[in-house]
């Protein structure tokens, strides 16, 4: 990518009547917003179904769309839904009670997917041939996530290794499909609205699924499992700074050599058909690919786990071979505990990088994530959905931190979050991109998620009016100035 900037902010964290960003109406004008600012990048968070807390990193599958970001309005103009039905009279009421810029997932699990599915299944007998065309493309998953989740609900929500019922009603599965069907449509329009303003999508690709997702139900071989089918080693990371314990996961790991045995057929699906929704991909934990922390299933504390080797450049190289490219569209999201076996992984497929301006000032004049420092293949945030707000973060760091930043500016701080933006974009790297609360200098209440922290987590929204005109402007003006319009 030729010299750019972008704007992090994940479709949940829009606003709009149905108790959470969806992609819909409101995504649509943010896509064109964003091309008003000057903006070439939105990057988003991974689009697949959530865990209980919302986070989409703990997902029951690695391909499927999550049915809480099916847009009602859409599928209310799509005739699917009819907005005088009592059910959405009654849903809308609800959403209209809670707060405006909170989420409340519970409400959109108990609430909102219902609509979705009740829209499903009015859908069915006319969307067949729209069904098995998608059938067709996305046969290497759907098959599998659908029946997955059709035995869920048949089993009362239960792990799947505990399960009872083993024949899918063949009623859920449709119903699912046609979930997956409203995703890939929807998704469609919203792409199409930004590659007509100009604005390339950056997803994402958590490395790791749940231990109790459709993936590992379908292909237990790829993974690490016990004999009952229960993960045996699970991931994490060591004590780190958001952690003097570490963090425990849950998460199964890989089996690298029966993956490496079969081609990597699964990964490589996994990656083309995420890069069939966007334009390039962000990959969560790529140090795990060099090696990654393996905890005992049973262990009290991520403490006892130890670096065992991952995939190695093999992966890469059957991403490569699969998409037919010498450069693959991938940034490498290379933050935690890096060595000089983690750059050389990721040096040696050519991939950006990750700075991060709130580690920046804690002292060393030289620190890589400095904007003297960095090379112009990487990407610079002044911080992620995984860190405070920039606004959170000078409120809280101390003088001494405070006096080095100013040091480095050349001035006092005034706008700390806008200070900070201004300079990540006036740095060499090929890409900066900058969080949707940072622009509206939010404090830490808006804070996307905090590592290691299970509530509270994926339930800021913005609010109707945040992204304005007058916004706009002041984002394409420091984007001009830095040359990346």
């Amino acid at each position: 990518m030729s010299r750019a900037s972008g704007v992090l902010l994940h479709p949940t964290s829009l606003p709009g009547p149905w108790g959470q960003g969806d992609l819909g109406p409101e995504a649509r004008r943010f896509a064109a917003w964003l091309g008003s600012a000057r903006q070439r990048v939105w990057q988003i968070l991974p689009l697949t179904p959530v865990d209980g807390g919302g986070s989409p990193y703990n997902s029951p599958s690695a391909f499927a769309g999550s049915a809480g970001l099916v847009s009602l309005d859409d599928l209310i103009a799509d005739g699917w839904l009819d907005a005088s039905d009592p059910e959405v009279v009654a849903f809308a009421a609800r959403c209209a009670a809670l707060p405006a810029d909170r989420i409340d997932h519970a409400v959109i699990r108990d609430g909102r997917e219902p609509l979705v599915r009740k829209a499903a299944r009015a859908a069915a007998p006319h969307v067949q041939d729209a069904l098995q065309e998608l059938r067709t493309t996305e046969a290497v998953w759907l098959g599998d996530w659908a029946r997955f989740h059709a035995l869920k609900q048949q089993n009362g929500g239960a792990a799947f290794w505990t399960w009872t019922i083993h024949a899918p009603d063949p009623a859920l599965v449709l119903e699912e499909e046609v979930v997956q069907l409203f995703f890939a449509q929807q998704w469609a329009r919203l792409r199409s609205v930004a590659a007509g303003h100009g604005v390339e999508i950056v997803g994402d690709l958590p490395i790791f699924v749940s231990a109790d997702s459709a993936d590992v139900q379908a292909h237990p071989e790829l993974f690490l499992l016990g004999k009952d089918g229960r993960p045996a080693l699970v991931a994490g990371v060591p004590p780190d700074a958001f952690s003097p314990t570490g963090q425990m996961w849950g998460m199964p790991l890989y089996d690298w050599e029966r993956n490496r045995a079969d081609g990597y057929a699964w990964w490589c699906a996994r990656f083309t058909s995420l890069l069939r929704r966007v334009d390039r991909v962000r990959i969560d934990h790529f140090r795990g690919f060099e090696a990654a922390w393996h905890i005992p299933a049973d262990a009290d504390d991520a403490r006892a786990g130890e670096w065992k080797p991952g995939s190695g450049p093999a992966l890469f190289e059957a991403f490569q071979a699969a998409l037919g490219v010498e450069r693959l569209p991938v940034i490498a999201e290379d933050l935690g505990v890096i060595t000089p076996a983690v750059d050389a992984l990721r040096d040696g497929f050519d991939l950006p990088g990750m700075r991060i301006l709130q580690f920046a000032f804690g002292g060393d004049p030289n620190h890589a994530f400095l904007p003297h420092t960095y090379p112009e293949r990487c990407v610079v945030y002044p911080g992620t959905h995984d860190n405070q707000t920039t606004t959170g973060w000078w409120a809280g760091i101390g003088a001494d931190e405070r006096d080095r930043v100013a040091h480095y500016l050349g001035h006092r701080l005034t706008e700390p979050a806008w200070d900070l933006w201004r300079l990540a974009a006036e740095s060499r790297a090929e890409l900066a991109v900058v969080a949707g609360q940072d622009l509206l200098a939010l404090d830490d209440a808006a804070r996307t998620n905090t590592p290691g922290l299970a509530d509270g987590n994926w339930a800021w929204r913005a609010a109707a009016d945040a992204f304005d005109d007058h916004l706009a402007g002041r984002l394409a003006e420091v984007t001009l100035r830095a040359r990346r319009a």
